[in-house]
This record gives structure tokens, C-alpha cells and sequence, in this order.
């Protein structure tokens, strides 16, 4: 790649950062940036002396940083933090925040940086859905494409019961080109620079085949990861639950208060009599503990005094109320994960996670802007309903009273979802696609051979 030293800063390379990027990852949103993370990782393990440049065009990438501070990769470009979050497509309210917050000038400025990167022919991977698709593909250099967000299962899948029934124009629109992806977007996909195109799931990439698109599934990134250590002794005979109440700030802090208000519910069911429910409260770096103390003892929840045993697998607090205890656990998600018998879950990402590991979760929507009704709705749809919208947190009470006496029906559902995520080790994969058709020149015989992992 031919960026003279002098252009860096006309670039967005910080003056000290190194080496000049090779590669150049475009990734709009939190789930984006943790996926493109997962295949720019293992494409290291293939490559250890590759330069890869992060241009997140949504929010600051903070996904990226404890890479970044390992040398792994750099973030470039301008970026900012936007009120959505980036789900200005949930409501007109969050365009409006956006838009006056500078939306606008600011995809103006990141457009303007790509198109710069694409004038050295330097090559893109782009991650996530129609903006960074058409980013990598207006820059003229070769690109691959990892389409994260669209699922062919979703308009396939009756909505969960309750929530809408009967003629939905969304769906008659999907089932008449035959895949959730848009005509516009398959031309991007179809044009001579697009060296790959990588879907979530084989019923997609066989819908996008019929449009004369190479599209493969090669596996799901957003399993890849998870240590999976076995449970504690001393959670044996409780019964464990995992919260999830987003990474958005402060959204999460609203998610989990209408979450938290289930569970005492739970604790005078008189099946449940008797039996310790715990919590795992499995949140993000922020808010921090003052926040979500606040939050609980204002619950009625009461500090319990964190014991050796919680300390021991990263809680910082302990809350209880009755029966039911609270353990806050910061950034314990991959290592808590599996340790559930049921999800309460208002994540985007993790929730798609956590049932892909086999657990089924209840949601319970709120005002968003990321996790309303309709982002909730199809997200039960997406995972063949082993996530289950109530409608509020009594409604959750009864449905997760009935999930715990229901081992078999948990298990059912866990596999439910698990089908739906596919199988880990897509970085992997996704990695050695990438060194065939993008970081090297592509070869006939190898995008045959390819095309079978479909």
C-alpha cells in the first residue's frame, strides 16, 4: 500500500501510531465492532506483521480499545458519539437528535476519508450493513463484505404470539424478492470490486445465490470467544439467572430496573420457595458501581456484603431482597454466560450470544432507543423464539415461574437457538476467506471451492 509517511495526518493516522495500515475495517455499530474485532484477531494469527487501520462509523469504537492499546490495530478516521447510539432507524425522535447533533457533516467527513483511502487501492473490509457496504464500495478499492445484521430467518418466522398477527407489508416485501436484503444492496454486493460477501446463516446466503451473488456462510464470529469455565460449586442448588441489560448508557440503567422488578415477583411464587435465585447482572464498564447501587437499593434491594466466593469470579456487589440476590459482575459476560438456567435480556449482541450458547432468554422492551417493542419482536423472530418479549415484568415473572419448571422446555429452546446462531469458529474462517480473496489476488479455482461452505 503507497500512503507516503507525510500523508498521515491528511489521513486521520495519528502522527505516532506506527506503522501505516494495510487493511482498512469499516464497522457501524457496537455488534459490528465486536464481530469485525473477532475476524481481525484471527486474521492476525494468519498474518502477525498485517496493519489494520478501524474507521467505526458509529460511536467512538470502544470495542477496539484494548487492541488498540496492544498494538493490534488502530482506529482512524473521525468518529463520533451520536445520542442514538446508532439506532437513529428506531424512531424519528433519534434521527432528529442525531441529525442535529451532526450526523450528517460527520458521515460527510468519514465518506471523504474513505474515498482519500481508496485512492491508494489499499483494500477494505466492510462490517455491518447498507452504510459501510456502500462506503467500501464508492472508495474503488477491492472489498470484502460481512453482512451482520439481515437474517432470511426473520421474515421466515412468525412473530411471537401477542405480538402482531395478520397481513405484515414488511414481510410480503422480504418474501417477494425472496431474501431481507435490498436490490440496491445487491448490486453493491455484485459490483467487480466486492471480492466477498459473507452472510450470518446458510438460509440468507442461499437467498442472496438466487440473485446470482457468491454468497457464503461460513460461520458465526459472534460465538467465537467464550472461554465457557464451568460454574462454582457453591451456585449448585440456587437457581441462576443472567441479566442483560444492554452496553447503551443510560439505557441499560432503565432496562434493568424494569428487569429487577420481576424477580422479587419470582420470589413469592411458592414454587420457587425456599430456593435462592441468583442474579447475575452481567453489565459493561459503565455505568459504574455508585450507579447501579443507587439503582438497586432504591428497588429495595439491600447490600449483602460481598463474600469470598462472589469476589472470586469478578463480582464488585452484592445486593439481596428476600430469597433473590443480585451479583454485579462488569465485563463478565464471556465468563458468566453459560452459567444461566434462563436470560433476562435487553442486549442486542449478547442476547444473540447467549441463546446461541444454548440459553433461552425473556425480554422486556422499554422506550429505547435501542430495545422497543419492534427491535424485540424481531429479535424473537431472528432466534426462533429462544428470546420471548413480555410485555411487563409480571408477565416476565410468570413466564420465567414456568421456564424453571420446564427443564425440558429450556432445553428445547436452547436448541432452538443454537441452530439459529449456526456454529462458532466463523473468524476463523472468515480470516482465511479474507487472505484468499481480498489480501491476496483471487483465484477461480479457490472461490469454487469456496462457495461450498454455504
Amino acid at each position: 500500500m503507497n500512503i507516503p509517511g507525510a500523508d498521515r495526518i491528511s489521513h486521520g493516522l495519528p502522527p505516532c501510531a506506527g506503522q501505516v495500515p494495510e487493511l482498512l475495517v469499516l464497522s457501524n455499530g457496537h455488534g459490528e465492532d465486536q464481530i469485525a474485532l473477532r475476524v481481525v484477531e484471527a486474521l492476525l494469527v494468519r498474518q502477525p506483521q498485517l496493519h489494520v487501520g478501524i474507521l467505526p462509523l458509529v460511536g467512538e469504537g470502544q470495542a477496539y480499545a484494548s487492541a488498540e492499546a496492544r498494538g493490534q490495530l488502530v482506529r482512524v478516521g473521525p468518529r463520533q458519539a451520536l445520542p442514538s447510539g446508532g439506532f437513529s432507524n428506531q424512531s424519528l425522535r433519534g434521527l432528529g437528535r442525531d441529525l442535529a447533533a451532526g450526523l450528517m457533516g460527520l458521515s460527510l467527513r468519514q465518506w471523504r476519508w474513505v474515498r482519500r483511502w481508496g485512492a491508494t487501492g489499499a483494500p477494505i473490509l466492510a462490517v455491518g450493513d447498507l452504510l459501510p457496504l456502500a462506503f467500501a464500495w464508492s472508495s474503488g478499492s477491492p472489498f470484502a463484505f460481512i453482512g451482520t445484521p439481515k437474517s432470511d430467518y426473520t421474515w421466515r418466522t412468525p412473530p411471537p404470539e401477542g405480538w402482531r398477527s395478520g397481513w405484515n407489508p414488511a414481510d410480503a416485501y422480504h418474501r417477494c424478492k425472496g431474501s431481507e436484503w435490498d436490490p440496491w444492496e445487491w448490486g453493491l454486493m455484485a459490483s467487480r470490486s466486492c471480492r466477498l460477501v459473507a452472510v450470518r446463516d446458510g438460509l440468507t446466503a442461499r437467498g442472496l445465490r438466487r440473485h446470482g451473488l457468491r454468497a457464503l456462510a461460513p460461520g458465526n464470529p459472534m460465538l467465537d470467544g467464550f472461554a465457557l469455565p464451568p460454574p462454582p460449586i457453591w451456585l449448585a442448588g440456587q437457581r441462576p439467572l443472567l441479566l442483560l441489560p444492554g452496553s447503551r448508557v443510560p439505557e441499560a440503567l432503565g432496562n434493568a430496573r424494569r428487569l429487577l422488578a420481576a424477580i422479587p415477583l419470582l420470589g413469592t411464587d411458592p414454587h420457587h420457595s425456599g430456593t435462592t435465585i441468583t442474579v447475575l447482572l452481567a453489565c459493561g464498564r459503565e455505568p459504574g458501581l455508585a450507579a447501579w447501587a443507587h439503582l438497586l437499593e432504591h428497588q429495595g434491594w439491600h447490600p449483602d456484603g460481598l463474600d469470598g466466593e462472589a469476589a472470586a469470579i469478578g463480582a464488585v456487589g452484592s445486593w439481596r431482597q428476600g430469597c433473590c440476590r443480585v451479583l454485579l459482575g462488569p465485563g463478565q459476560f464471556s465468563r458468566w454466560a453459560a452459567w444461566g438456567e434462563v436470560g433476562l435480556a435487553t442486549a442486542g449482541t449478547a442476547t444473540e450470544q447467549l441463546v446461541g450458547l444454548g440459553i433461552p432468554a425473556l425480554s422486556l422492551p422499554g422506550p429505547g432507543p435501542q430495545f422497543k417493542a419492534g427491535f424485540a419482536c424481531r429479535q424473537s423472530r431472528l432466534l426462533g423464539g429462544a428470546v420471548l418479549p413480555c410485555r411487563s415484568p409480571a408477565e416476565l415473572a410468570r413466564r420465567l415461574s414456568a421456564l424453571l419448571r420446564q427443564p425440558e422446555q429450556r432445553r428445547w429452546l436452547g436448541q432452538r437457538g443454537r441452530q439459529r446462531m449456526g456454529r462458532p469458529g466463523g473468524s476463523a474462517r472468515l480470516a482465511a476467506l479474507l487472505e484468499e480473496h481480498l489480501l491476496q489476488p483471487p483465484q477461480a479455482p479457490a472461490v469454487t471451492q469456496a462457495a461450498s461452505l454455504g
